[in-house]
Parts: C-alpha cells; structure tokens; sequence
C-alpha cells in the first residue's frame, strides 16, 4: 500500500485482507506514524519509511497507489521501473497524455496497471451493462458536500476538483453503456477548483447522457439508463458500503488473476485512456 489515505483504511485494506490471492505485506506513508498506526489496524507486518523504500522490497510484487491525483503518474512510472505491479486509485491520471505515458510505461515494462475505477466490479453493475443495449439516454449524478478548504480534493496543484473526484465517475459510466463521445458541452462552478461540474456529451452510436459531479451538495448518487424499452434506475451506483458484494474485493481479485495468471486486466488501458480523453474535453468546454 503506498499511501495511508482514508480509502487504503476505509476500503482497500480490507479488501485485500478478505481477497483470494492476495496478501498485504508492507505499507508506506509520507506520515510514518500513520502508516504504523494502520498497519497495526490491519495487521501489515512492513512499515517503510518513503515510498522508495517500499518499491525497493522485494516482498513486494505489486503496489495499490493510494495517493492524491498529482502524484498517480510520477509514482506509478516509478513502480513500473522498479518491476512492481501496479493498481492506481482513479482518476489514473490528471489529463489523457498523462495516462498515455502511463500505459507506454506498463507496455514496455510488462508489468499490469490498472485503474481502480471500482464500480465496475459490483454485480448489479455487471448485469445492468450486459442487459441494457441501444441506450437512449443515460444521465449520472455524484456529489457530497465539501466545506473544508485545507481538503486536498480543494488545492488545484493537488489534483483537486469535483471533475475529477466524482465527475471522473459519472463520465465513465457513460462511456461503459453509450461508447465514445461525439460532441461535449459543459459548464463549471467555482474557484480555484471547479465545485460543480454539468456535461451533455453525444456519443457516436447516438446516445446522449448528461452528467453532474458537485462537492456544493448534500451526498447524491444515481444512475439512469433509457433504451427503447425500459428506464433502468440505480440509487449509489458509485458506492456501495452496506451491500453484501464488495466492489473493491472483487475488483483487487480481478487484478490479481491478472497479474498471477499473466492474463490482461478487466479494465484496458485503452479504456482508461478514453475516459481520460473524455474528461480533458470537459474541463476544454468549461
């Protein structure tokens, strides 16, 4: 685990101690004493110091990078030169030429990447994408509020910004169900960050979608597909704490059958490069 962020503790740490084929063996943190009061929780028997120090040990054969958005391309490059696999909490970059020099990297170290876009994973995602065909429409929603001005998601030399937090969600979800993007207009709210991100995007195959990501608004997420014949409708399509199904278990096995069986991973990175795209042609319509 590189990063004691509040998602390693909340969600992936967990995860990857219920996951098959996986154990956690060493944590690093730019706040050592966070990383050993978290590996204490979950029982990690490494602490290290830096981030160096962890992709020098050779225990470790693959890396979950669990850091701000500013720093996914620079330590995953490192991971990949230093023979490690690497799973990268989304967005996989800040722009698609980041994400382009991230999977050139995977590419040419042999080594899987791949971004950890978690939602995919849950099985009502999985049955919904494979049931629904000629969308019409789709429309998705993902907002919180955020009021503390010291958050890293409200510094833009962190990353920062509802696009990417939240809005990265809802822009890929069109893309998994309408394909690629033809025309996209947009607006956002907000300095220094964007707050509140609108979008109607037309996609090649016909569809329309219109997507919203906020942290101006009480916690809201949904999800609505129309075809020909039905509107399906999700309430917390992003997020699923009190089901049974786990998405973030599901999706570190998904990785690791990748990484141990030498197979390629479920989400592409050509896929993430198209939703990086996506998310550049937004913030370009602002």
């Amino acid at each position: 685990m590189l990063g004691a962020a509040w998602i390693a503790n909340r969600a992936l740490l967990p995860a990857m101690a219920a996951a098959t084929g996986v154990e956690t063996v060493a944590i690093a943190s730019r706040d050592p004493q966070r990383a050993r009061a978290m590996a204490a929780v979950h029982g990690i028997a490494t602490v290290h110091d830096d981030y160096d120090a962890l992709l020098a040990d050779p225990q470790v054969d693959a890396v979950y990078i669990a850091l701000a958005n500013h720093l996914h391309h620079p330590w995953t490059l490192r991971a990949l030169h230093a023979g490690k696999h690497v799973l990268c909490e989304k967005p996989l970059g800040m722009t698609a030429a980041e994400v382009r020099d991230m999977a050139g990297a995977a590419r040419a170290s042999g080594r899987v990447l791949m971004e950890a876009f978690m939602y995919r994973f849950h099985p009502r995602m999985q049955e919904l994408r494979a049931r629904v065909t000629e969308v019409r429409h789709l429309q998705a929603a993902f907002s919180f509020t955020l009021s503390d001005e010291a958050n890293y998601r409200l510094l833009p030399e962190y990353g920062g910004g509802a696009l990417l937090d939240v809005g990265c969600y809802t822009l890929d979800v069109s893309r998994w169900f309408c394909g690629e993007p033809r025309r996209v207009t947009a607006l956002a709210q907000g300095t220094p960050v964007d707050l509140s991100v609108a979008a109607a995007i037309e996609f090649e195959r016909g569809a329309t979608a219109t997507v919203w990501a906020s942290f101006a608004a009480p916690e809201h997420q949904t999800l609505t597909v129309v075809t020909g014949e039905t509107v399906e409708t999700v309430t917390r399509p992003f997020t699923a704490w009190r089901d049974p199904h786990d998405p973030y278990q599901l999706m570190v096995e998904a990785f690791a059958r990748s990484v141990l069986e030498g197979s390629p991973p479920p989400r592409s990175l050509d896929d993430s490069i198209g939703t990086a795209v996506l998310i550049d042609r937004v913030r370009a319509a602002f």
